[in-house]
Protein backbone atom coordinates (compact mmCIF):
# COMPACT_ATOMS: atom_id res chain seq x y z
CA UNK A 1 0.00 0.00 0.00
CA UNK A 2 1.43 3.50 -1.00
CA UNK A 3 1.41 6.41 1.25
CA UNK A 4 -1.15 8.85 1.33
CA UNK A 5 0.82 11.99 -0.65
CA UNK A 6 -2.39 14.09 0.53
CA UNK A 7 -2.26 14.23 4.08
CA UNK A 8 0.16 14.29 6.97
CA UNK A 9 -1.24 12.05 10.32
CA UNK A 10 0.24 12.31 13.78
CA UNK A 11 -0.89 10.36 16.39
CA UNK A 12 0.77 11.26 19.94
CA UNK A 13 -0.02 10.30 23.47
CA UNK A 14 -0.04 13.09 26.09
CA UNK A 15 0.30 12.54 29.85
CA UNK A 16 -2.54 15.12 30.10
CA UNK A 17 -6.39 15.51 30.55
CA UNK A 18 -8.35 16.03 27.37
CA UNK A 19 -8.94 19.61 29.51
CA UNK A 20 -5.69 20.14 29.42
CA UNK A 21 -4.64 19.60 26.13
CA UNK A 22 -7.45 21.75 24.49
CA UNK A 23 -6.36 24.41 26.74
CA UNK A 24 -3.57 24.31 24.85
CA UNK A 25 -5.01 24.22 21.22
CA UNK A 26 -7.42 26.93 21.94
CA UNK A 27 -6.15 29.43 24.27
CA UNK A 28 -3.90 32.53 22.45
CA UNK A 29 -0.91 32.35 25.27
CA UNK A 30 -0.47 28.79 25.08
CA UNK A 31 -0.93 28.44 21.26
CA UNK A 32 1.89 30.71 21.01
CA UNK A 33 3.94 28.92 23.36
CA UNK A 34 4.06 25.46 21.12
CA UNK A 35 3.05 26.90 17.41
CA UNK A 36 3.33 30.31 16.88
CA UNK A 37 2.32 33.57 17.86
CA UNK A 38 -1.34 34.01 17.11
CA UNK A 39 -3.17 37.07 16.53
CA UNK A 40 -7.12 38.54 17.07
CA UNK A 41 -7.81 34.53 17.65
CA UNK A 42 -11.40 33.92 19.05
CA UNK A 43 -12.61 30.13 19.08
CA UNK A 44 -15.83 30.44 17.13
CA UNK A 45 -16.68 28.51 13.46
CA UNK A 46 -16.02 31.17 10.99
CA UNK A 47 -13.50 33.47 12.76
CA UNK A 48 -10.38 34.53 10.72
CA UNK A 49 -7.14 34.86 12.49
CA UNK A 50 -3.32 34.94 11.69
CA UNK A 51 -0.61 33.25 12.89
CA UNK A 52 3.28 34.53 12.43
CA UNK A 53 6.22 32.32 12.47
CA UNK A 54 9.37 31.92 10.73
CA UNK A 55 9.84 32.16 7.52
CA UNK A 56 10.53 28.87 5.41
CA UNK A 57 11.90 30.17 1.62
CA UNK A 58 12.36 26.28 0.87
CA UNK A 59 9.18 25.74 1.60
CA UNK A 60 8.14 29.01 -0.39
CA UNK A 61 6.53 30.29 3.36
CA UNK A 62 6.13 33.48 4.31
CA UNK A 63 6.22 33.01 7.87
CA UNK A 64 2.54 34.08 8.02
CA UNK A 65 -0.78 32.02 8.01
CA UNK A 66 -4.57 33.19 7.15
CA UNK A 67 -6.18 30.98 9.48
CA UNK A 68 -10.07 30.06 9.90
CA UNK A 69 -11.69 27.98 12.61
CA UNK A 70 -14.20 25.67 10.11
CA UNK A 71 -14.80 23.27 13.52
CA UNK A 72 -14.85 22.58 17.38
CA UNK A 73 -16.64 19.73 19.58
CA UNK A 74 -14.92 20.98 23.20
CA UNK A 75 -12.00 18.89 24.52
CA UNK A 76 -12.61 16.97 20.78
CA UNK A 77 -12.06 18.42 18.00
CA UNK A 78 -10.47 21.59 16.64
CA UNK A 79 -10.36 21.73 12.28
CA UNK A 80 -8.70 25.06 10.97
CA UNK A 81 -7.88 26.46 7.33
CA UNK A 82 -4.38 26.85 6.64
CA UNK A 83 -2.82 29.36 3.60
CA UNK A 84 0.39 31.23 3.34
CA UNK A 85 -0.76 34.70 3.93
CA UNK A 86 1.65 36.59 1.69
CA UNK A 87 2.41 34.45 -1.24
CA UNK A 88 0.36 33.28 -3.92
CA UNK A 89 0.68 29.78 -3.60
CA UNK A 90 -1.83 27.06 -4.28
CA UNK A 91 -3.61 25.09 -1.76
CA UNK A 92 -5.53 25.55 1.13
CA UNK A 93 -4.91 23.04 3.92
CA UNK A 94 -6.85 22.13 6.58
CA UNK A 95 -5.37 20.71 9.76
CA UNK A 96 -7.34 18.96 12.52
CA UNK A 97 -6.76 17.93 15.93
CA UNK A 98 -8.74 15.00 17.35
CA UNK A 99 -8.51 14.11 20.96
CA UNK A 100 -9.68 10.78 22.55
CA UNK A 101 -8.85 9.89 26.89
CA UNK A 102 -6.81 7.52 26.85
CA UNK A 103 -6.11 5.81 30.97
CA UNK A 104 -5.15 9.37 32.71
CA UNK A 105 -4.39 10.91 29.60
CA UNK A 106 -5.17 12.06 25.60
CA UNK A 107 -4.30 10.24 22.31
CA UNK A 108 -4.18 13.43 19.74
CA UNK A 109 -4.65 12.48 16.89
CA UNK A 110 -3.79 15.19 13.87
CA UNK A 111 -4.12 15.30 10.55
CA UNK A 112 -2.90 17.62 7.94
CA UNK A 113 -4.61 17.52 4.65
CA UNK A 114 -4.76 19.27 1.01
CA UNK A 115 -1.15 18.47 -1.11
CA UNK A 116 -1.32 17.97 -4.35
CA UNK A 117 1.14 15.49 -5.04
CA UNK A 118 1.28 17.06 -8.61
CA UNK A 119 3.06 20.45 -7.43
CA UNK A 120 6.43 20.02 -6.35
CA UNK A 121 6.52 22.60 -4.27
CA UNK A 122 3.79 20.88 -2.03
CA UNK A 123 5.63 18.05 -1.71
CA UNK A 124 8.40 20.31 -0.41
CA UNK A 125 5.64 21.62 1.84
CA UNK A 126 4.86 18.35 2.74
CA UNK A 127 8.45 16.81 3.84
CA UNK A 128 9.00 19.77 5.57
CA UNK A 129 5.91 19.86 7.66
CA UNK A 130 6.39 16.04 7.90
CA UNK A 131 9.45 16.70 10.23
CA UNK A 132 8.11 20.00 11.43
CA UNK A 133 4.89 18.67 13.12
CA UNK A 134 7.19 16.03 15.12
CA UNK A 135 9.02 18.89 16.61
CA UNK A 136 5.72 21.21 16.98
CA UNK A 137 4.17 18.10 18.59
CA UNK A 138 7.30 17.83 20.85
CA UNK A 139 6.71 21.45 21.81
CA UNK A 140 3.58 20.93 22.95
CA UNK A 141 4.16 18.37 24.96
CA UNK A 142 6.70 21.07 26.62
CA UNK A 143 4.32 23.32 26.86
CA UNK A 144 1.65 20.92 28.63
CA UNK A 145 3.93 20.76 31.20
CA UNK A 146 3.79 24.16 32.40
CA UNK A 147 0.06 24.10 32.67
Amino acid sequence: MSEDLTVIHIDQFYAHRPATVWRALTEPELISRWLMPVENFRLEVGHKYTMRGTPMPAAEFSGTVAAEILAIDPERLLRISWQDAAHQAPGRFTITWRLEPEGTGTRMFLEHEGFDPDLPQHLRSREIMSDGWQRIQRQLGEALATI
